[in-house]
């Protein structure tokens, strides 16, 4: 299977990161809800504080305006009872004007002391069904905007959606150096696909057979490279690891033990990117499933009966999952994000039985983006790097 140049060739490490479930997402048996594991500050807050004490290197803090926890809030509050952990918070281009996302990002950067990082969602308003062109189109002028307002003293853009007269870019300037958060990204259309080539620094995909993956990636480096760029690799994907594959193939076969696909379809309906392309590969992986749901020894499809969006587990024992991670590794994936059910009891059967095993990294440092001696201070009026 043939590779892709990835940014981080010469790293031989992987960023391990663990998932905070703060659109109500997490059970203990799929589409059963349970008041203990509802998406509330205190919930989400204790998946947090235990993947920094498993060793998890980054979280994603995902978003949605239906339901759970406000993102960038949750981040805000997380700042000072981490210290070690990064935040890959979600942002919904347009929602907030560029310039105050700017601060905002800022703002949390300052409060992380510099470990944040950023999931790029092209996302429709509240309320709206956009022309996906126009969305892709929004969130080029977001992100253009951002890295002005990073790495410039001023900001002034003249777009089709944006028009920014010549403002100074002070509050909006990040704790990291060398162009601010990294962004990572994640989408399947051809739009989808111009954006992350032309702006991002990761792009995240979905679990699917490793052959659909590899075309994935040679279409995404395809698109950086007509810019110039090179990208890193992530993969978002669902995890059961238990001491034997039996073990791991029967707890799956519980988790979906009471569920009903009547509610798992109105669970996957209600996210809002039920009607994505991306959703569509997931559903379509499902239908060429085995009659267990695996679509490969040890790639399960059975989360995405309940659940829009990453839709399958890596199940197995510890070796076994060990060996697909090093699979991926050497297809170009640098970036693990992944979760379990219910999340706090995965992250700690993850964190004992596989993580001691990986050699991790956070890629903001690997990159540079945070100095590597004297921390970064917060800037005065006036001050400049």
């Amino acid at each position: 299977m043939s590779v892709v140049p990835v940014r981080s060739s010469d790293l031989d490490a992987l960023e391990v990161s663990w998932f905070a479930a703060l659109c109500s997402d997490d059970y203990a048996l799929l589409g059963v809800p349970d008041p203990s594991l509802r998406s509330s500050w205190n919930h989400c807050r204790d998946i947090a504080l235990e993947a920094e004490a498993q060793g998890f290197r980054n979280i994603l803090c995902p978003s949605s305006y239906q339901v759970g926890q406000d993102t960038l809030s949750f981040v805000a509050g997380c700042a000072p009872i981490t210290s070690d952990i990064n935040f890959l918070a979600a942002i919904r281009c347009g929602e907030m004007q560029p310039v105050m996302l700017a601060r905002t990002v800022a703002t949390l950067d300052h409060m992380l002391r510099g470990r944040l990082t950023l999931n790029v969602i092209s996302s429709d308003f509240p309320g709206e069904v956009a022309d996906s062109a126009l969305r892709y189109r929004r969130s080029h002028e977001v992100v253009e905007i951002l890295r002005q307002a990073w790495t410039r003293d001023h900001i002034a853009y003249d777009g089709e959606i944006y028009k920014i007269s010549k403002i100074s870019s002070d509050p909006a300037r990040p704790y990291q150096q060398n162009g601010g958060p990294l962004l990572y990204f994640g989408g399947y259309s051809p739009d989808a696909l111009e954006l992350c080539g032309a702006q991002c620094d990761v792009y995240l995909m979905w679990p699917e057979p490793k052959a659909q993956i590899a075309e994935r990636m040679k279409a995404v480096h395809a698109r950086a490279a007509a810019h110039g760029r090179v990208l890193d690799y992530g993969l978002r994907v669902h995890v059961i690891v238990r001491d034997t594959e039996a073990e791991a193939r029967e707890y799956a076969e519980h988790l979906v033990s009471q569920l009903d696909d009547e509610y798992g379809k109105i669970i996957r309906d209600r996210g809002h990117d039920s009607i994505s392309l991306g959703v569509a590969h997931q559903t379509r992986a499902r239908e060429l499933a085995d009659q267990f749901g695996y679509i490969e020894p040890h790639l399960w499809t059975g989360i995405g009966r309940a659940r829009s969006g990453c839709g399958a587990a890596l199940v197995g024992s510890a070796d076994q999952v060990l060996s697909e991670i090093e699979t991926y590794r050497k297809m170009g994936i640098r970036a693990f994000i992944f979760s379990g059910y219910p999340h706090l009891d995965e992250c700690r059967s993850f964190g004992a039985r596989v993580l001691p095993q990986l050699k991790t990294c956070s890629l903001p440092e690997a990159y540079g983006r945070v100095p590597a001696s004297t921390p970064a201070t917060p800037l005065g009026v006036g001050e400049r790097r």
